[in-house]
């Protein structure tokens, strides 16, 4: 009987791979030639990749994508009139520097990019597990620098308001591809694993 189950489950997972490769080569078919080209040469590592993935794409929650233990968040922004110059004059006196995302503990990274002449700016994050408890960590663990960070855009309604999720979800924008190099490593795991990795550097120095 398991033996019928897992074969039903291989054929379906076969059948769904051959429909998902079949719905490419139809949407490359207006693609140029060398596009098509490299399609069909890459197409069995594709149909690999399908069947047995490293991690798969799930929900993070309210939005945003999650691969293991990884989420991804990607907004897009309207500065506030004076808001690109107050962002970027705040980001420069930081220098790289954000000890206060250390403060909530799941942050990857961060990216702020303005665009369209200061008028407009992607933020793009990746954290540790769910959507709601990402935001409420910021909320409480650092709501001052939210505030004088999200300031800079149309419609904020400060950190501390009932309606900050709802405006986060509404210029939240969900990726469709995302890679992450470890998806069940968290921030707290990898941190650890750097330094298990340099006190055996150090004791191989001290050996050698």
């Amino acid at each position: 009987m398991a033996t019928q189950t897992q074969s039903a489950m291989e054929s379906k997972s076969n059948a769904d791979v051959a429909q998902k490769i079949q719905k490419l080569r139809e949407a490359f078919a207006d693609a140029p030639q060398m596009a098509k080209t490299a399609l069909e040469s890459k197409i069995q590592d594709l149909a690999s990749h399908m069947s047995e993935p490293r991690s798969r794409m799930e929900s993070a929650g309210r939005t945003g994508s999650r691969q293991g233990k990884v989420s991804e968040l990607t907004l897009m922004l309207t500065f506030a009139p004076g808001g690109a110059r107050r962002l970027r004059a705040l980001l420069q006196a930081q220098n790289g520097n954000f000890d206060d995302a250390d403060k909530v503990g799941t942050v990857h990274d961060m990216r702020f990019v303005f665009l369209d002449n200061d008028t407009k700016l992607v933020f793009a994050t990746a954290y540790d597990g769910n959507w709601d408890p990402y935001i409420d960590d910021f909320a409480t663990k650092i709501p001052d620098v939210m505030d004088i960070a999200f300031s800079a855009f149309e419609g904020w309604p400060g950190i501390h308001s009932p309606e900050v999720k709802n405006w986060i979800a509404k210029h939240q924008v969900t990726a469709e591809g995302w890679f992450v190099a470890n998806p069940n490593l968290t921030v707290t795991e990898t941190r650890r694993l750097e330094k298990i990795g340099k006190a055996v550097d150090e004791l191989l120095d001290k050996v050698a």
